[in-house]
């Protein structure tokens, strides 16, 4: 707590021209730890990137490889992420009540470890153990990650700060699509999760080296100075207001998870199929969509940070909604691969913005567990995409799938309205 003595002197400061701190007292410049913790959170998220894509590049040489069924090939994706969101639902828990960093360290050593296992398995019923704790480890990491980055960076750039860590899983889906086929080529689909373990350990070491962020440290103190230990969990639901704003929450985060994986599962076979384009020229046009992905998560950041949450959101989620409903109309190639671009920029750009509006609206004793909880609960939610998408496109043709997907985003809009904006505010006072 400060006294008056350290007010007079933030005052006299201020008034002498130091711009690191805004007219309220909070600091304004990035930290040499915030740009650490970033850094860390970023480059775990990458590798959940890769570790999630990697399975996709590598499932038809394992399946004749370890001789597996065509279902049992689709029940390991099936298993990975049931392991991603029952890791979701516990880590951030433990992370609220233990500390950030040592529980995002655990929890990416744990996929790291488990990444790397897989690649010696030598059936189905091994490969699945495997895949279901690498995706616990991949669950418990973005949530923590997330909540890292916003209690590290200052308040007028938070979004900026969770973008950043956003950006981080595209990136990893990038390389997974770049070195799958080299890799596999050279060693075998083993490769592939031998490599997945290097990363992470830089980044286990990245952490190792910092400390828990200021509000994490000031929460800790206030308990083992006698306050009660809340539970985290009822935390998400403690009265009408925070109902609300938790049912608005999960219906954004299950939307980007639709979107997202409806998008990204289709969209080869609906460029090789409907347009006619080579599985090569197919690969080109999504990988241009994936950086239009990262360019729009970079843009959403910035405006997020100067506009305000809910406007960014609203400029994004209309975005979205016309261009996928104009892309699903394109024929010509060229058409096709600007077409792609501007849909990623608009469909994935709210990405880094979870980070941000979550961390916002919840105290710091259940920040975390609520980051990894609530978009826990989106990544289950968006995991029935592909089967939605895949039965509509039967019905009716892609066109028309892609059409529902647009739809969607007038849903997300509406649920904007259940959440505060609270952009600028000290997470102290989030909601308790």
């Amino acid at each position: 707590m400060s006294n008056d003595n350290d007010d007079v002197d933030a005052t006299a400061t201020r008034a002498a021209g130091d711009t690191s701190h805004s007219d309220d007292g909070q600091p304004q410049e990035v930290t040499p730890y915030g740009r650490k913790a970033v850094l860390g959170a970023t480059v775990g998220y990458a590798m959940d990137g890769y570790d999630l894509q990697i399975l996709g590049f590598a499932l038809p040489a394992i399946t004749l490889s370890l001789g597996l069924s065509d279902t049992q090939g689709g029940l390991l994706a099936t298993i990975t992420l049931i392991g991603t969101v029952t890791g979701a639902m516990f880590f951030g828990a433990l992370a609220d009540r233990y500390g950030r960093v040592r529980i995002l360290t655990y929890s990416i050593l744990l996929f790291a470890i488990f990444t790397g296992l897989t690649a010696l398995s030598q059936g189905f019923t091994e490969m699945a153990v495997f895949r279901f704790i690498a995706g616990m480890g991949i669950g418990g990491e973005f949530g923590i990650g997330m909540a890292l980055a916003a209690e590290a960076f200052p308040a007028i750039k938070r979004a900026r700060a969770t973008s950043l860590v956003g950006v981080g899983f595209q990136l990893g889906v990038l390389l997974a699509a770049f070195i799958s086929a080299p890799v596999i080529a050279l060693w075998g689909w083993q490769g592939l999760f031998v490599i997945g373990i290097f990363p992470a350990l830089v980044a286990i070491a990245l952490r190792m080296r910092l400390a828990e962020p200021e509000a994490f440290v000031r929460h800790r103190a206030r308990v083992e100075a006698g306050q009660k230990q809340k539970n985290p969990y009822h935390l998400l639901v403690a009265d009408a207001k925070t109902v609300r704003i938790s049912i608005g929450i999960v219906i954004i985060c299950s939307i980007q998870n639709f979107g997202y994986y409806g998008i990204l599962t289709w969209l080869p076979t609906y460029l090789t199929k409907q347009l006619g384009l080579s599985t090569t020229n197919s690969g080109i046009w999504t990988a241009v969509t994936v950086l239009g992905m990262i360019a729009g998560i970079m843009i959403f950041g910035q405006l997020a940070d100067r506009l305000g949450r809910r406007r960014a959101f609203w400029i994004f989620q209309a975005g979205a909604f016309v261009s996928l409903l104009v892309y699903s109309q394109l024929t010509s190639p060229a058409a096709v691969l600007i077409g792609g671009a501007v849909m990623g920029v608009f469909a994935n750009g709210m990405l880094g913005g979870y980070g941000a509006i979550i961390a916002e609206n919840y105290p710091t004793a259940a920040r975390a567990t609520a980051q990894n909880v609530l978009f826990g609960i989106g990544r289950g939610v968006g995991g029935f995409a592909p089967l939605v998408v895949a039965l509509i496109a039967g019905w009716q043709g892609f066109g028309v799938a892609l059409g529902f997907l647009a739809l969607i985003y007038i849903i997300d809009m509406a649920a904007m309205l259940l959440i505060p904006d609270r952009r600028g505010e000290r997470l102290d006072n989030a909601v308790a």
